[in-house]
């Protein structure tokens, strides 16, 4: 009668260990996919944007010939930001188009010929519009990631993530175009 009590602990221990073990895990990929929709969501906007950097590209650079080398920094982040599919490099990327962009947008102030181009002004219009959607979802792509790092880096989750090789993401860099 003991073995037989003891039998259905060890069965009654092991499937609780076994739900507790599944629960882990599935938290763990959810804050994963979490913060992967959340990239998505971004994504489809940044994309938007690095679309609109050829066009200021093509309007500034007959006017700003000494910030050439400016000029290619931010196209070829473009490039580089379209041609990748990892969502850790396309985060760090961005950063830094966005930081390349910012510094146009700025150095175009100071040449009043540039804003006498009806295009330049629309134009810088419209990326102001698409930072202000950035804006909106880089707080909430943020927050995923600061969930999701917190979460793999505590226990238990730990020991999942690890085991799935699961790494701290990065987060958008917080400041924006117009600011």
């Amino acid at each position: 009668m003991n073995a037989l009590i003891s039998a259905f602990i060890i069965i009654i221990m092991s499937v609780l260990l076994f739900y507790y073990l599944m629960d882990t895990y599935n938290k763990v990929v959810a804050l994963k996919n979490y913060t992967e929709k959340a990239f998505a969501n971004i994504d489809v906007l940044l994309q938007q944007r690095a679309n609109e950097i050829p066009k200021l590209v093509n309007i500034v650079e007959k006017v700003m010939l000494h910030q050439k080398s400016l000029l290619l920094k931010l196209t070829q982040s473009r490039e580089l930001y379209l041609n990748h599919h990892q969502v850790e490099q396309k985060i760090v990327i961005n950063n830094q188009l966005t930081d390349y962009l910012k510094q146009i947008m700025s150095v175009t102030e100071s040449y009043p010929e540039l804003q006498t181009i009806n295009n330049l002004n629309k134009l810088q219009k419209r990326i102001t519009l698409l930072e202000a959607k950035i804006a909106d979802r880089r707080e909430f792509f943020n927050e995923s990631v600061a969930l999701y790092n917190t979460g793999i880096q505590t226990l238990p989750n730990l020991i999942f993530a690890k085991i799935l090789g699961y790494k701290p993401r990065t987060m958008l860099n917080s400041h924006t175009i117009g600011e």
